[in-house]
């Protein structure tokens, strides 16, 4: 069967990765990419046995596109690393990029209880998935944290953002492309430990206004 490789973008994520990283099923590789952390990401991971890259340069964006060149599979999967997702749920995502039935894949996150998702990041997700929609012309649900696609068709796209708009370029990039883009809905849980990016309103507030000017520049 072909490999699959779960890049897992990493910023002082160590109390998370043990959970994340027991939950994927073997038979995936785990590559993590430490964005610049203090804490003992890192270490743990190499004693889980997941390879390591650093990013040293700051961003989500940046620590996905240092990943997708480190990756050494044809298939790979983004996944956040924070715990709220379930690494057993993996095949959902995967299975149609694997079998040509989707060119990407999103898991549109479904939480499991109102902590999982607290109102402002709901309503910019919404607000979001609306004008992505509209921009691409597809109905888009979520962002999604797990999107997986073949790893050479996502470097050709030739993101630029590497921020958090990244995930959003990459939609609109694909779509723009061509692509068949797929969702399929996952598990959302409380997040271990408190996001650097929208763990408050303000940050997700600044996560939209990147988001849109990646939109608007593509």
């Amino acid at each position: 069967m072909e490999s699959v490789q779960v890049v897992l973008p990493c910023l002082n994520e160590a109390a998370a990765l043990p959970t994340v990283l027991a939950s994927i099923p073997s038979g995936y590789r785990v590559l993590v990419v430490d964005n610049g952390s203090v804490d003992a990401t890192a270490e743990v991971a190499r004693e889980f046995g997941a390879a390591v890259v650093s990013c040293p340069t700051r961003g989500y964006g940046a620590a996905c596109h240092a990943g997708l060149q480190a990756a050494t599979c044809d298939v790979v999967v983004l996944m956040d690393a924070d715990g709220s997702l379930d690494g057993g749920q993996l095949p959902r995502v995967v299975d149609p990029v694997r079998d040509g039935r989707a060119d990407l894949m999103i898991g549109s996150r479904r939480p499991v209880d109102h902590a999982a998702w607290p109102w402002w990041l709901r309503l910019a997700n919404a607000e979001l998935a609306r004008e992505l929609s509209i921009r691409t012309g597809q109905r888009i649900r979520d962002l999604g944290p797990m999107r997986a696609a073949r790893r050479e068709r996502l470097l050709s796209l030739g993101l630029q953002d590497r921020r958090s708009g990244y995930p959003a370029e990459t939609v609109v990039a694909a779509a723009d492309a061509g692509w068949w883009i797929g969702q399929v809905e996952v598990d959302y849980r409380p997040r271990i430990g408190r996001s650097k990016v929208t763990g408050t309103p303000m940050g997700a507030f600044r996560a939209v206004r990147d988001l849109r000017a990646v939109m608007a520049a593509r």
